[in-house]
């Protein structure tokens, strides 16, 4: 069985009924939960009027590679309503990442694991610290905890 870590959130609707309903999909499609971080609320990037987003961070078995799995988190993004447009900050009610896809380092058009963002990224390495404080990124060689520590976002990361 394939491990992947996901980042799933949005900023519209109700936020924790999207992430449920996520879930809910994931698992319909073949996915094993194998882990959950809490749910963090922070500001949206980039857009200041734009409302908080609600993000989970999980960790999941599946028998798909990372192209099916993307292909999947796509379908289930579409299916909650999700526009997607070129801006990449804007306002949605579900986007769903792969930031990491067992030990693999993937770059096709469709996908790039590990998440070429996610050290930059507080929001991403709180929960992500929660659920694999010592997996280490494949490209940087740190752990994620190594990652939290040396991140210069000062984003505020609150969970709920």
């Amino acid at each position: 069985m394939n491990v992947a870590f996901l980042c799933v959130g949005g900023n519209m609707g109700d936020r924790l009924a999207n992430i449920l309903e996520a879930k809910r999909q994931l698992i319909g499609m073949g996915c094993k939960m194998e882990a959950e971080s809490g749910i963090y609320q922070t500001k949206a990037w980039g857009i200041e009027e734009a409302p908080d987003y609600y993000n989970q961070m999980l960790k999941i078995g599946t028998e798909k590679n990372g192209t099916e799995l993307m292909n999947d988190l796509l379908d289930i993004e579409k299916s909650m309503g999700r526009i997607r447009s070129d801006n990449r900050n804007a306002s949605r009610t579900m986007d769903m990442d792969i930031l990491f896809f067992n030990n693999e380092i993937i770059k096709s058009e469709l996908l790039e694991v590990p998440h070429p963002r996610l050290h930059l990224r507080r929001f991403v390495l709180e929960p992500l610290n929660e659920i694999a404080s010592e997996l280490v990124h494949p490209v940087l060689n740190k752990t994620i905890h190594e990652l939290l520590n040396q991140c210069t976002d000062t984003s505020d990361v609150k969970r709920l």
